[in-house]
Parts: C-alpha cells; sequence; structure tokens
C-alpha cells in the first residue's frame, strides 16, 4: 500500500511517500524560517498562506522522488491535529482534494501521535510496547504505547513546550530562529556549569513538565530582576553568552531525561523512543545515552524525522489504515490534541 503523508501543522509544508507497513520512499520539506525571522516566531497568517502556495509543488516532488503518480495512490493520511488552524486547513484541503480526484480512502493524523511513532520508520525492531517523548516548538509529552492503537498521555507540559523555550531563549541571546539549533551551537562553546538554572519536578510526583520557570530565570539572570526582553544585558553578568546558553541546555535536557526514564522505569519499557523536533539535539541524546540503565534502548528518529514530515504522518496513517480507521471528507481540523 502506497500512502502519500502530508503535514502543514505549522510552518514546515511537508510531503512524502510511504510503502507500508515503514519503507520511506521520499520526505520533502519546505521551510519557512527566512518568512518569520524578523518576527521572532510564527506568524500563523504568514505560515498558512505559504502552505497555500508551496502545498501543490511539495506534493509533486515527493511523489516524483518516490516515482510514482497520483495514480499510484492507495490512500491519503494528513495531520489534522493538533497546529494553527489556518496551517492545517490547507494540508487538509490539500488531502480531501487527492482523495477525491483519486478515489483514495483519506485518514486523518493526529500530529504529536506522528511523532510517537516516527522512529518506527527506522527501527524495523521497534514494536510497542514502548514509551515516547515527544518534545518539540508546540509540545513536551510523555507517551506509553501499548499498542499501535492504545497511546496514553503520560505527562505534558503545563505551559511552554521544551522548543518554544529555546526559541525564546534564543531571542534573548540575540540568536538567529530556529532557537534550538542556535542555542546549541552557541552551547558547545560554553561551560553547563556557570549557572544553574532551576529544574522543574511537579510536587504531585507526576510526569509533567514545565518551563515557564527556566526562561523567566534566563530573562532575569540576562536583564536583572524584573527585567524587559528588549533590555541590554545587567552589567555584572560575569558570564559568556556561550555560558549561559550552555547553562540553560542542560537544564532542559537535564528535565526531559530525568522524566522520560522515570516514565520508562514505571512502565517497565524496553525501549525509550524520542520525537520531535528536539530529539535532534546533541546534548540530549548523549545524557540519555548516558543515563540509560542496562536494559533500555533509546531510540532516536534520524534529524529529517524529527522534524515536522509528512514520512511519519504517512506512517501513523497507515498504521490507522490497518487498524480500520477511515474519515470522509467532512474530516476538521483541531487546534488542540486528542479529547
Amino acid at each position: 500500500m502506497l500512502v502519500l503523508g502530508i503535514d502543514t501543522s505549522c510552518d514546515d509544508t511537508s510531503a512524502a511517500v510511504l510503502r507500508a507497513p515503514r519503507e520511506v520512499l521520499s520526505n520533502e520539506i519546505a521551510t519557512q524560517y527566512d518568512l518569520h525571522a524578523a518576527f521572532g516566531g510564527i506568524v500563523p497568517e504568514i505560515a498558512s498562506r505559504a502552505h497555500a502556495e508551496r502545498i501543490t509543488l511539495v506534493v509533486e516532488r515527493a511523489l516524483v522522488k518516490a516515482g510514482i503518480t497520483l495514480d499510484d495512490l492507495d490512500a491519503v493520511a494528513v495531520t489534522h491535529r493538533p497546529g494553527l488552524v489556518g496551517s492545517l486547513i490547507v494540508g487538509v484541503a490539500a488531502a480531501k482534494a487527492v482523495a477525491m480526484a483519486r478515489g483514495v480512502p483519506l485518514v486523518g493524523v493526529d500530529h504529536i501521535e506522528a511523532h510517537v511513532v516516527a522512529a518506527m520508520a527506522e527501527h524495523d525492531d521497534l514494536e510497542p510496547p514502548f514509551v515516547a517523548l515527544v518534545a518539540s516548538g508546540g509540545h513536551t509529552s510523555l507517551y506509553a504505547v501499548r499498542s499501535e492503537g492504545d497511546l496514553a498521555c503520560l505527562g505534558a507540559t503545563i505551559d511552554d513546550a521544551a522548543g518554544e523555550c529555546f526559541d525564546k531563549v534564543a531571542v534573548l541571546l540575540g540568536l538567529p530562529q530556529p532557537g534550538g539549533p542556535s542555542v546549541s551551537r552557541l552551547a558547545v562553546e560554553g561551560d553547563p556549569a556557570a549557572v544553574r538554572f532551576p529544574r522543574y519536578r511537579a510536587k504531585d510526583g507526576s510526569l509533567s513538565f514545565s518551563f515557564s520557570g527556566l526562561k523567566t530565570a534566563v530573562l532575569y539572570f540576562l536583564k536583572g530582576p524584573g527585567g524587559k526582553r528588549d533590555a541590554p544585558d545587567r552589567e555584572d553578568l560575569g558570564v559568556s553568552h556561550a555560558d549561559v546558553a550552555a547553562s540553560f541546555q542542560r537544564a532542559v535536557v537535564d528535565v526531559l531525561a530525568d522524566r522520560s526514564l522515570e516514565a520508562a522505569a514505571r512502565e517497565g519499557a524496553r525501549d525509550l523512543v524520542v520525537g520531535g523536533g528536539v530529539a535532534a539535539n546533541r546534548e540530549l541524546r548523549r545524557l540519555l545515552a548516558e543515563r540509560a540503565p542496562e536494559g533500555l534502548r533509546v531510540r532516536f528518529p534520524s534529524p529529517a524525522l524529527c522534524v515536522d514530515n509528512g514520512a511519519m504522518v504517512a506512517l501513523r496513517g497507515a498504521q490507522l489504515l490497518a487498524a480500520g480507521r477511515l474519515d470522509d471528507l467532512g474530516l476538521d481540523v483541531s487546534p488542540t490534541g486528542r479529547a
């Protein structure tokens, strides 16, 4: 079965072709970094217009790379939640058009669930049950994957996502977007022990995350108590921006690694899977490999499957189709995840 996967959940326009169950034949992504750089974050109206301009070309590229045409497709999978509503509408409209024109099944995919299973495209021996961390610009969540049809959320951020926090700290440090790679590159030159930034732990023992306090701690460290984002750095900073970047990054990955390993222990998991844009962070990969107990395998997708992409959507769509899940042309979009 050949499945076309489409993702326009945020600012990347992506389409991919997957030969079920796991063979990725193509995975095309058009980014919008240049369009949003001047604003220090994603502008929803700009994102949706760019998706509308690019979606046809990106789908065509995916088909050409896979060596097929629309007539060869057996199904279409598309992200319909969560995400920016205007962006999601573009992808869902394109998927509906293909499904209707070619008379093939349509299935809507939850974007976070797609990140959860992304690593399965590259690890043939990875099967449920496993625990998954999804850490990106919009989401930070832990899931217990007990079967392909049973994904249970174990904990999620109560405020900012990890990737969002990276982006905002990058602005404070005067670094370009996307913030995650920029902060990580600068952090290589710094001392992760230079500043002791706070690590959140829920008082009720839950596996939740919180990064708003960390973001504020970096702001006040750089600008002084009550400082504003556009204020100059305080004169008695005493450390370099590289030190701040390294210390901040260590605080984020400390929390991500600790909660993930705790979740794996609670579930008795043999595999810990990490997905989302922050999964590409080298310090997180190093820390998890260093701290993982014997018998726990830590699995990461390649960088191309860490970012938002159509391949993971096609993979999750193929799983849903195999389980008998179908949607009709009334498929709607939602800015939030599962109820």
